[in-house]
């Protein structure tokens, strides 16, 4: 019994002695880990940050390249009323894009009227999925719906300027009108071009006539009056001859 006892005794101290050093080997493992994770953490923190910056960057520069392919198709000209001749170019301002309107009459500078109109109309045109898919079916679109405004250009802020393919995008993606930015330059005339005066009327012409054959029948009565009828005729020459021709 001693015997197994004894036996017993060194085998559990033997399994003891075991397990405590399998312990203490996983103790040092988890030591070494952690040391390894805290060396690395930072560096992983930072390669982490690092593809998150890049992958923002390349979303701003792709959103930006984008933006710019759909203004760059925003442009173009039209006739309107009163024989204005007008233009528009699209910029982007912020998170919208302007449209500038400049439409001018060369002929009322001489003639008088309306000469220049200036404008700028607004919009959000990125809540149409056109704008960005279809650019330029979007701006010949728009470019079509200026062209039907004709009076009410840079005139009625309620006139919106809306493109076929965006009817379902919500009202912040139709140009409109700042009334605000709206310019009207008119002229009066050039006063050098006045009309050229009319000639002297026949009427005129005849009433001097007349007025100068009187002279003559007065000449006659005079001459008869002073020379008696026998030399009438030739007083009334010599009067003739005397008369100035201002007179006639």
């Amino acid at each position: 019994m001693k015997a197994m006892w004894h036996g017993s005794s060194s085998t559990r101290r033997s399994f003891t002695h075991s397990n405590t050093s399998h312990c203490r080997w996983k103790v040092t493992l988890l030591k070494h880990i952690m040391l390894l994770l805290k060396a690395s953490a930072p560096w992983l923190l930072l390669a982490f940050l690092g593809q998150l910056v890049s992958l923002s960057c390349g979303a701003r520069k792709s959103d930006r390249a984008v933006s710019k392919v759909g203004v760059a198709g925003g442009r173009g000209k039209f006739s309107a009323k009163e024989r204005m001749q007008c233009t528009w170019v699209a910029s982007e301002v912020r998170d919208a894009v302007q449209l500038l309107v400049k439409c001018e009459n060369p002929e009322a500078r001489v003639t008088g009227g309306i000469a220049d109109l200036r404008c700028e109309y607004n919009a959000k045109p990125r809540g149409c999925p056109g704008y960005l898919s279809e650019p330029l079916n979007f701006w010949k679109q728009v470019a079509r719906a200026l062209k039907r405004l004709q009076g009410k250009v840079c005139k009625d802020e309620r006139a919106l300027v809306r493109a076929g393919m965006c009817k379902r995008a919500p009202r912040s993606a139709h140009f409109k009108l700042d009334i605000s930015s709206s310019r009207v330059s008119a002229q009066s005339g050039d006063p050098g071009t006045q009309p050229p005066s009319p000639p002297p009327s026949s009427h005129s012409t005849s009433t001097a006539t007349t007025a100068c054959t009187r002279r003559r029948a007065d000449h006659g009565k005079t001459a008869e009056e002073y020379c008696g009828s026998s030399w009438a005729s030739v007083c009334s020459f010599f009067l003739s001859m005397m008369q100035s021709e201002e007179d006639c």
